[in-house]
C-alpha cells in the first residue's frame, strides 16, 4: 500500500491512481436525473390523458345531443310536415347530426334525415357508460378514417325512452387530436419546470455534496500521505454529512498509518545498515566475556555466566534481522518448558543480584510447566519485568511501600495463567486504548513503545495472549499484566504455592 502510494509521476499523480480528468463526464447525474423526472412526469400525464380524452369525447357528444334535444322539441311542436326542408337542413347543421330519431314508447320517429341516411360504422350509447368502455370507444374514434359515421343513443327529454342522432366522426376525431396535442404541450411545459426544480434540488442537496466527497476522495489518493488533503467534514446530519465524518476518520487513519509504515521502512533500513556490524561488536564482547569466569571475585564469577547468555541471545536475534530491518521471528519451537528457572532468568537479567534496587518475587510455584518456545516466553518475561522496574524507578511505588514486581503462575480453564505485578502508578487510562501497539506505549525517557507489542505478537505466536488485567483483587495497586499460555498436554499444574523467592535488593 505504501508503495502504491508513494509511486507518483513526474507531475505528482500517482502512476496508477485515477485523475479526476481521466475520462470525460458524458451523461452526469444531473443530466439522467432530468430526464427521469421528464418521464416519470410525462407517464402521470399518460395515465391522466387516457381516462381524460374519453370523458372529452362523451362530454363532446353530449353537446352534440344537447343541441338534438332542442332540434326535437322544434320538430315535435311543429304540426306534421310543417317544417321546410331548408330549416330542417340548418337546424341538422348546426347539431351537427345526420339524422334525430326519437324513441317513444310506441313507435321510433325519425324526426329529421339529410336525403338519404347514411350507413352506421360504429355505435356508442351514452346512457350509461362504463369507464373501460369509454376509452376503448375513445381510442378508436383516434384510430378511426376520415368519414366514418358513428350512431350515439341517450335518454330524451319529453318523457320518450332514447334519443339517436347520426354523426360523421370525422370533426370528432379532429377535435380529440386538437385536445391531445394541447395536453401534450402542457404536459412537457409541466415537466419542464418540475423536472427544473427537482434536478435543481437534489443537485444543491445530494449532487454537490456527492462531488465534494468524489473531489476529496480523488486529491486524497493522488497524495495519501498529505494530510492537508484530508477532508473538512461540513457538519451535517444527513448521510452524506456521515459520509463526510467517516471518510475524515478513515483519511487521518490512513495518513497515520502511512507515515508510521515510513518511519518503520526507515527504522528498518537502518537496522540493517548496522546489524553486521552489531553482531561482530556482540561476538567481541562474548570472547571477553569469557576470561570473567577466571576472576577470583566470587560475583564476577556468579555475574560471567549469566553475561554470557545475555550475550548469547543478543547475538541470535541479530542474526534474524532481515535486510530491511524487520524482526521476523521463527515459527516457535514447542516444548515443556519448566517456568520458575525461566522466570528466575528473566529476573536476574533485569536486576541482577547486589545490583536491582526493585525487589522481583518469584512466586510460581516449582513443578509449574508451560507448553510453550522457552527463548520467546523469556523474552516476554523480561520485557515485562523491565517495563515495571523502568516504572518504579522512574515514578516510584505507592507512599510508604517498597518498590516491588511480584511474579506467579497458576492453572485455568486448561490454560496457564502468568501474572506480572508491580505496586507503581499504574498504566494511565489515555494510554490504554493503543497500549500494544508499536511506538504508543513508552511512557518514559528514551523508550522505543515496542516492548509491550513485541510481546503481545510473541504471546499470539504461542497460541497465547497478553492482556492488562483491570484492577484484580489481589492486586499490588499497580498495573498487572496477564500473559495467558498452553498447558502441556496429558499433565495438570497446581496454583501457584511453596518454593516462592525474591531476588536480593
Amino acid at each position: 500500500m505504501l508503495e502504491k502510494a508513494r509511486a507518483n509521476s513526474g507531475d505528482g499523480q500517482p502512476a496508477d491512481a485515477p485523475s479526476a480528468n481521466a475520462r470525460p463526464v458524458g451523461f452526469g447525474l444531473a443530466s439522467r436525473l432530468l430526464a427521469l423526472v421528464i418521464c416519470f412526469v410525462m407517464l402521470t400525464e399518460i395515465a391522466i390523458y387516457v381516462p381524460s380524452i374519453a370523458n372529452f369525447r362523451n362530454n363532446w357528444l353530449r353537446d352534440r345531443l344537447s343541441a338534438a334535444y332542442t332540434a326535437a322539441m322544434v320538430f315535435e311542436a311543429a304540426p306534421a310536415d310543417m317544417v321546410p326542408e331548408e330549416l330542417a337542413a340548418s337546424i341538422l347543421a348546426s347539431v351537427g347530426a345526420k339524422t334525430i330519431v326519437l324513441k317513444t314508447k310506441d313507435t321510433r320517429r325519425l324526426l329529421a334525415a339529410n336525403d338519404m341516411p347514411p350507413q352506421i360504422d360504429d355505435r356508442f350509447d351514452l346512457r350509461d357508460p362504463g369507464p373501460w368502455e369509454s376509452i376503448i370507444a375513445a381510442f378508436r374514434t383516434l384510430a378511426a378514417p376520415a368519414g366514418r359515421i358513428l350512431n350515439v343513443t341517450s335518454a330524451a327529454p319529453m318523457g320518450a325512452e332514447y334519443i339517436e342522432i347520426t354523426i360523421d366522426e370525422t370533426p370528432l376525431r379532429a377535435a380529440m387530436f386538437g385536445y391531445s396535442v394541447n395536453i401534450l404541450l402542457l404536459s412537457l411545459f409541466i415537466s419542464a419546470i418540475v423536472a427544473s426544480l427537482a434536478v435543481l434540488a437534489i443537485n444543491l442537496m445530494v449532487l454537490r455534496p456527492v462531488r465534494r466527497l468524489t473531489s476529496s476522495i480523488l486529491q486524497f489518493g493522488a497524495d495519501p500521505e498529505n494530510a492537508a488533503r484530508i477532508i473538512e467534514p461540513s457538519g451535517r446530519t444527513h448521510e452524506i454529512g456521515v459520509a463526510e465524518d467517516a471518510l475524515a476518520v478513515m483519511q487521518r487513519t490512513l495518513v497515520e498509518e502511512l507515515n508510521q509504515k515510513k518511519r518503520l521502512a526507515a527504522l528498518g533500513l537502518a537496522v540493517a545498515k548496522i546489524n553486521h556490524d552489531l553482531r561482530n561488536m556482540l561476538a567481541s564482547a562474548q570472547l571477553m566475556s569469557d576470561r570473567l569466569s577466571e576472576l577470583s571475585d566470587p560475583l564476577g564469577r556468579r555475574l560471567a555466566p549469566k553475561l554470557v547468555a545475555t550475550l548469547d541471545r543478543a547475538i541470535a536475534f541479530c542474526q534474524s534481522t532481515l535486510v530491511y530491518g524487520r524482526a521476523v521471528e521463527r515459527p516457535p519451537k514447542f516444548a515443556r518448558v519448566a517456568l520458575r528457572p525461566l522466570v528466575a532468568d528473566a529476573i536476574e537479567t533485569v536486576c541482577p543480584p547486589g545490583i536491582g534496587r526493585v525487589d522481583i518475587i518469584n512466586d510460581t510455584p516449582v513443578d509449574f510447566e508451560v507448553r510453550a518456545d522457552s527463548e520467546q516466553v523469556f523474552r516476554v518475561l523480561l520485557n515485562l519485568c523491565r517495563n515495571a522496574v523502568d516504572a518504579l524507578e522512574n515514578a516510584g511505588p505507592e507512599p510508604g511501600r517498597a518498590p516491588m514486581v511480584r511474579v506467579r503462575a497458576r492453572a485455568g480453564n486448561g490454560q496457564a495463567v502468568i501474572e506480572v505485578a508491580d505496586n507503581g502508578p499504574g498504566v494511565p487510562a489515555q494510554a490504554r486504548a493503543r497500549l500494544f501497539a508499536a511506538f504508543q506505549s513508552s511512557g518514559r525517557p528514551g523508550g522505543t513503545g515496542l516492548g509491550l507489542s513485541i510481546a503481545a505478537d510473541l504471546a499470539r505466536a504461542q497460541g497465547g495472549e497478553l492482556t492488562l488485567v483491570e484492577e484484580p483483587a489481589d492486586s499490588l495497586g499497580g498495573a498487572t499484566f496477564r500473559l495467558v499460555l498452553p498447558l502441556p498436554r496429558g499433565r495438570k499444574r497446581g496454583n501457584g504455592g511453596p518454593g516462592a523467592t525474591k531476588t536480593p535488593p
